[in-house]
């Protein structure tokens, strides 16, 4: 599978399910069952569509089951796999003690995510692999743009009062902004799991409507808190939500709470946005993060996005991965590929 970032096209129009004209295919950034889709820009907050929403609890379950219990890929299949793995990552550091090196050591990384040496044992120089952004609080953002100057690799920070979400509105709002104007092409904000709860419909749409306003041209990415949010029904309907408040992707967690990304959760999303793109011809991501630590976890991940969306979400223009540890497991399963013998964990140190 070759790391690929050409966006596929066909010359058409259509009108969506909210009348709202859309402009010529070629414009589009994702193909669902032979529809170009065109980036998200919301819709206004249809609230009988909520009142829709179903989750078979146990149907999704059994189906994340299955999902892991297949025989995985192996040999250079299993490599190109791994490698798309990590052109779809978000190489994180969201600890309390990170320092301004221990983010350009990330960065590195980042630039340079497999050792030289394993890159010529692959025979993947051409490739030139590297993960999609570096994730970091807002503090360390020029840290990070200025480590990654001139690698195509964009920096994200998280916002919006990370990880909880309760600080006041225009504080974080505010923090939005501040993230931006430092340089920060994407945006990962959290949202009030409350409103959730509560059943809070119209003030989640226009609390991530506020969020979308203050990232201009930055991508955001909304968290969701799933394991927070007690049951799929919630997952799905503020997934439903988020999207049409505007969310460029759709996130599962922040990688703080007990339970993050589970495929079961994941399911539930990535079926959310393909109703979504299916009633309004538009696309959104998903990013899946926390707890994802192996490289067979990753594969499962990515043949869940072909098998519940297709080719266009195995790129990371619209699926990612929220990662630290994965890209070591990575290079081990990679290094064994290359060489029949798997490295000690020392060799792959991340920061």
């Amino acid at each position: 599978m070759p790391v690929d970032h050409n966006h596929p096209g066909a010359a058409q129009e259509m009108t969506d399910k909210t009348g709202v004209h859309q402009p010529e295919a070629e414009a589009s950034i994702a193909m669902l069952g032979g529809r170009p889709l065109q980036p998200n820009s919301g819709i206004p907050l249809d609230l009988n569509w909520l009142q829709e929403v179903r989750v078979n609890t146990s149907a999704v379950e059994r189906r994340a089951q299955s999902q892991v219990a297949r025989r995985t890929v192996k040999k250079e299949w299993q490599a190109a796999w791994l490698l798309r793995a990590i052109s779809c990552m978000d190489l994180t550091t969201l600890s309390g003690d990170d320092t301004d090196d221990r983010v350009r050591r990330l960065c590195a990384k980042a630039r340079q995510p497999l050792q030289p040496e394993l890159v010529r044992k692959l025979e993947i120089e051409e490739l030139d692999v590297k993960v999609a952004t570096v994730c970091v609080y807002h503090l360390f953002v020029e840290t990070a743009l200025h480590a990654l100057e001139g690698s195509r690799i964009r920096v994200a920070a998280v916002s919006t009062g990370f990880p909880a979400g309760l600080s006041p509105l225009a504080e974080r709002v505010a923090e939005i902004r501040r993230s931006v104007e430092a340089g920060a092409g994407e945006i990962d904000v959290v949202i009030t799991r409350a409103l959730v709860f509560g059943g809070r419909w119209q003030a989640l749409y226009d609390e991530i409507a506020a969020f979308k306003q203050a990232c201009g041209a930055a991508h955001m990415k909304v968290i969701l808190g799933a394991g927070d949010l007690l049951t799929l029904r919630n997952v799905a309907r503020a997934s439903v939500v988020a999207m049409m408040a505007g969310a460029d992707f759709i996130k599962t967690s922040t990688g703080k709470e007990p339970t993050n990304a589970t495929l079961p959760v994941g399911l539930v999303m990535t079926r959310a946005i393909r109703e979504y793109a299916q009633q309004t011809g538009m696309a959104v991501g998903f990013k899946a993060a926390g707890g994802i630590r192996t490289a067979k976890q990753s594969t499962d991940w990515l043949a869940m996005m072909k098998d519940e969306l297709g080719q266009s979400w195995m790129r990371s223009e619209l699926f990612r991965f929220g990662a630290s540890g994965l890209l070591g497991d990575i290079e081990r399963q990679l290094e064994h590929h290359a060489t029949g013998r798997y490295s000690a964990e020392h060799r792959h140190p991340m920061a």
